[in-house]
C-alpha cells in the first residue's frame, strides 16, 4: 500500500517539487535559472535550499503574471502582450515574500536527511568555513553533498511518491 502525503484533490500549487529540484540541481542541470554546479563536487545544503526558494519565487511570479495577463486579455478581448507579462513578472517578483514560497529551512533539512538515510545523497568530503564560524570557530563548516548512483536511479524524489514501505525497508536495512 502506498501512502501519499499530498492532498487527494488539487495537490500543492507549486510549479515544481522540492525532490525534483534537488535531483536536477545536484545533477548539474541548473533547473529554472538556478546556479549550475559540478555534479561531482556537489553543493552545500544551504545553497541548494537558497536556489530552490529563488527558483520557486521566479516561477511563481511568472505563473501569476501569465494568469493575470490571460484574464486581462479575455476581459478586454485583446491579444496577450508578452511585454506586459514581463512587466507583471517584475512587479510580482518585488511583491512575493521569501518566506511565503515553498518550505522552511527546517522542513528542507528533515527532507534532505531522509534522502541521506535512503543513500540517495552523500557527503563529498569537501568542507569550507561557514559564516557562523566567523563568530563561533567551533561551529559546523559547510559540507558538500552530491547524488549517489541510487539517487540518480531513483524514480521519484518526492516524499508523497516514496512508498512508506520502501522508506521503512531502507531504514531497517541501513540500521
Amino acid at each position: 500500500m502506498v501512502l501519499r502525503l499530498k492532498p487527494r484533490r488539487g495537490g500543492f500549487l507549486r510549479p515544481f517539487g522540492l525532490g525534483w529540484f534537488i535531483k536536477e540541481f545536484l545533477s548539474g542541470h541548473a533547473p529554472y535559472g538556478s546556479s549550475a554546479i559540478n555534479p561531482s563536487t556537489g553543493a552545500p545544503q544551504a545553497d541548494i535550499f537558497k536556489n530552490y526558494k529563488e527558483a520557486l519565487i521566479r516561477e511563481t511570479a511568472k505563473d501569476r503574471a501569465v494568469r493575470a495577463e490571460e484574464r486581462r486579455a479575455k476581459r478586454t478581448k485583446k491579444g496577450i502582450s508578452h511585454d506586459r507579462i514581463d512587466d507583471l513578472t517584475k512587479i510580482y517578483l518585488a511583491r512575493l515574500p521569501y518566506k511565503a514560497q515553498g518550505c522552511r529551512y527546517h522542513s528542507f533539512v528533515v527532507y534532505f536527511s531522509m534522502l541521506q538515510k535512503l543513500k540517495w545523497v552523500e557527503l563529498t568530503g569537501r568542507k569550507e568555513p561557514s559564516e557562523f564560524q566567523d563568530n563561533y570557530p567551533e561551529g559546523q563548516p559547510r559540507k558538500y553533498f552530491r547524488l549517489t548512483a541510487a539517487g540518480k536511479a531513483a524514480p521519484e524524489f518526492a516524499p508523497g511518491l516514496i512508498p512508506i514501505e520502501l522508506f521503512m525497508a531502507n531504514l531497517q536495512r541501513l540500521g
